[in-house]
């Protein structure tokens, strides 16, 4: 084919950025590219009305470009919203390394994206996230001071992956009081969705409590694990989203509530700890509401692991860590009753939450 204009579907990509459904008004794309180490990366700026953006690096094997930079731009919209709803005065920033984190990360690679972030001048300040480990953060230290979660031995906070799991049972226990009447987990059925670092210490908190725990995982050889360690059974079904449990945790790649699923779930409540669960904020947000099904926002339950990174940047210590931490329970709880009392879904209710925070900062600084 000898055209030189696109037409079409083929138009809107010549405006990757500005004319993806994801961007969210960002402030700041930035993609990085080195020869030498194969990186390419992409570092999401989305808000920084309440200070430096602030979110972990990803990497993953992306099937192409237009997925992580899609990927990028809703995780770093996502931060803003989950520091500004748990009262952090931070923004909202993220990165995607594309490749695959087992076979294509090297500490050549992590050191030269460590010198792109330098180069924003503390504007972003990375951490870890999906394929990246706490020495990944330390390699990332030497080279640039505007990363957090790096190893306790370094000064750090450490791996957040604990403290987003009791962040997320903290809100699971909130949606459960207000869509059952108890918070207590005894004997409801949970089906944990993804069993990495998070949902592993989700189960294990689970299981303490006495829940019916119920897991899943492409990694087969993690999810036999796993299950014998804590005694959870194994999800055997065709499809998982039929599973006739009480809770339904999403705790591994977002977007699976969707057009093909939501009408298939059984589940009650929602709560889990993946990004960006719903894959039409709107449309499955109200489809969910309709339903009856209770959505705990997961930028709102998961926000145990800025928490804790934040904690490096404010200089406090791991008994407050975890105080600020359970206080998702009574946050989560508040969310749930305001958008009862507005007739609203629970994940508008969380954004406007934030918003409000975020637009009285905005309005504080243009009086300075």
């Amino acid at each position: 084919m000898d055209a030189t204009f696109a037409t079409g579907k083929d138009l809107q990509k010549m405006d990757p950025v500005f004319g993806q459904l994801s961007f969210n008004d960002h402030e700041q794309i930035v993609f990085c590219n080195d020869k030498d180490t194969g990186l390419k990366a992409i570092i999401g700026i989305h808000n920084s009305v309440m200070g430096p953006a602030l979110g972990g690096t990803r990497m993953f094997d992306y099937a192409n470009e237009w997925e992580a930079l899609n990927d990028v731009l809703r995780l770093s919209r996502g931060m803003t919203y989950k520091a500004a709803i748990t009262g952090l005065n931070i923004g909202g920033g993220k990165a995607v390394i594309i490749g695959d984190a087992k076979t294509k990360k090297t500490p050549e690679l992590m050191r030269k994206f460590g010198e792109f972030v330098h180069g924003l001048s503390g504007r972003y300040i990375t951490a870890e996230d999906v394929g990246m480990e706490t020495k990944d953060m330390d390699i990332v230290r030497d080279v640039t001071p505007y990363v957090t979660g790096i190893s306790e031995e370094r000064g750090g906070s450490g791996n957040p992956s604990p403290v987003t799991a009791y962040g997320v049972y903290m809100g699971m226990k909130a949606a459960a009081k207000h869509k059952f009447g108890s918070d207590s987990l005894a004997g409801k059925r949970i089906l944990v969705q993804g069993i990495g670092h998070v949902g592993e210490t989700l189960v294990e908190y689970l299981t303490k409590e006495g829940a019916v725990v119920i897991i899943a995982d492409i990694n087969e050889e993690k999810l036999y694990e796993v299950g014998n360690k804590y005694g959870a059974a194994i999800y055997t079904g065709a499809d998982l989203y039929t599973a006739d449990v009480d809770i339904y945790a999403p705790c591994a790649m977002g977007a699976t509530i969707n057009d093909a699923t939501i009408d298939k779930i059984k589940a009650k409540v929602i709560a889990g700890a993946a990004n960006n669960q719903l894959a039409n904020e709107d449309i499955h947000g109200a489809r969910l509401q309709e339903r009856g099904i209770l959505y705990a926002p997961d930028f709102l339950i998961n926000a145990g692991g800025i928490i804790n990174v934040y904690a490096e940047l404010e200089h406090y210590g791991k008994a407050e860590i975890m105080t600020k931490t359970e206080n998702i329970y009574n946050t989560t709880l508040e969310i749930l009753d305001y958008a009862v009392a507005n007739n609203i879904t629970t994940h508008h209710a969380a954004l406007k939450i934030a918003q409000d925070r975020i637009d009285q900062r905005k309005l504080e600084n243009s009086r300075k």
